[in-house]
């Protein structure tokens, strides 16, 4: 009896997540409708056969805070909005993006090999929830203030959004009372580091395959690149050739890991030279870099009066800094902020730091190559020419490459794209 029950409950489940009636569902402009859809909160016996099944809707317990609420204001590409005006989309279509292809994943990998690779019903869970909250702890204007200005303002900060969104996570849950199983919320941290400095290395002992889905520290295939590829791409009105779709739905799971089709191996490559071709014409556009260079010394001119990193180790008070900062020098009177708001303004009138020139590196140099610094330029002036200062100059060293360093990214994945039936 207790078999059948079981059975009855488990057929319930299933057929509420595939009934859309029980989901919450939002359109979005790359992959259309994408549902949150509900987990099962407490099953009562009526009598000795009568089962009802309640339902909750847990990933929005996590979507209707403030804190992820927040992503809203965070742009997904921070500043590049002010030279491809198309690029306003934020952090919270990109999360919801990656929460819909990483359900998307695993199903894949559940409909195709079923119990070979033992799914349960909480491994989708928790990766999905990892895909949700990936970003939850990232700072404003994308990846400018934890590369550019927090290593300013307090010599040589290591800090990171991968770590901020483990602590927020925590924070949420606890903030908000969420009734999350340990194991799961646990596993979700993991995953959102999986790709980062901190990833843990040998607390995972089975179905390591998942851990690589939202964030693949091993060869960097993963759906977060899938997702914001092509949102990037789209919201710049640039071309995408990068089908994500092709590699979602061949997928398998070989040696506990996410393996692709031998033949797949150009679309693999998309992925990286597509990537590669955005930072070199949008993430690293030379008006954009003046932008950013000129955001940071408005924020490091500001951060006396302001304690911006005050709140980088605390997700109470964290979640309340977002791109808005800008706007609040800019419209702030306090004499403390002149300097800070002349930039800003600056930037407003379109009164840029002047690009002057860039130099690019060959491959085999790379090796040898010293950084040029503003003393490096001062003391190459030439008699005549207008007389600079250090501070007068701002040099910035960008290096594009396939995620894997001056290594060929495709030498580690060749080991894993295998053919199959």
């Amino acid at each position: 009896m207790g078999t059948n029950g079981n059975e009855e409950v488990t057929s319930l489940y299933s057929l509420s997540c595939r009934d859309r009636r029980f989901s919450k569902h939002i359109h979005d402009n790359v992959h259309g409708n994408i549902y949150l859809d509900p987990v099962p909160l407490m099953i009562k016996v009526f009598l000795e056969m009568t089962f009802c099944l309640l339902l909750m809707q847990f990933f929005l317990q996590f979507v209707d805070t403030e804190q992820f609420q927040r992503l809203r204001e965070l742009k997904q590409l921070g500043l590049t909005h002010m030279v491809y005006p198309g690029a306003v989309h934020s952090r919270f279509e990109h999360s919801l993006g990656v929460y819909w292809l990483a359900g998307e994943a695993v199903h894949t990998v559940q409909g195709h090999q079923g119990s070979e690779i033992n799914i349960e019903r909480n491994d989708i869970r928790t990766v999905k929830l990892a895909g949700l909250l990936h970003d939850v702890g990232h700072g404003p204007f994308s990846h400018l203030f934890e590369r550019e200005f927090l290593p300013r303002v307090l010599n040589g900060s290591e800090w990171s959004h991968e770590d901020m969104s483990v602590k927020m996570i925590d924070y949420i849950v606890d903030a908000h009372h969420i009734e999350i199983d340990s194991a799961i919320l646990n596993n979700v941290k993991e995953m959102v580091l999986a790709s980062s400095a901190n990833a843990s290395q040998n607390t995972v002992n089975e179905k390591r395959f998942l851990y690589d889905i939202v964030a693949n520290g091993q060869n960097g295939i993963d759906v977060d690149k899938f997702d914001y590829i092509v949102r990037d791409s789209r919201a710049c009105g640039l071309g995408c050739n990068f089908q994500f779709q092709r590699l979602l739905e061949t997928m398998r799971v070989m040696g506990d890991e996410i393996c692709y089709r031998a033949k797949d191996y150009l679309t693999v490559h998309k992925l990286f030279a597509t990537r590669a071709d955005l930072h070199r014409t949008v993430y690293t556009h030379a008006k954009v870099k003046a932008i950013e260079l000129m955001v940071v010394d408005a924020l490091t001119l500001a951060h006396g009066e302001l304690s911006i990193s005050a709140s980088i180790q605390e997700p109470a008070k964290f979640w309340k800094l977002d791109d808005s900062i800008l706007r609040q020098i800019e419209t702030s009177d306090k004499q403390e902020l002149k300097k800070a708001r002349d930039l800003v303004l600056r930037i407003r009138r379109r009164d840029l730091y002047q690009f002057c020139n860039e130099f690019a590196v060959p491959k085999d140099k790379q090796e040898h190559f010293k950084d040029i610094t503003p003393q490096d330029i001062v003391c190459s002036q030439k008699n005549g020419d207008t007389p600079l200062n250090e501070e007068d100059i701002s040099v910035s060293t960008v290096k594009i490459n396939l995620t894997r360093g001056r290594s060929n990214p495709l030498e580690r994945i060749m080991r894993v794209i295998t053919n199959f039936r």
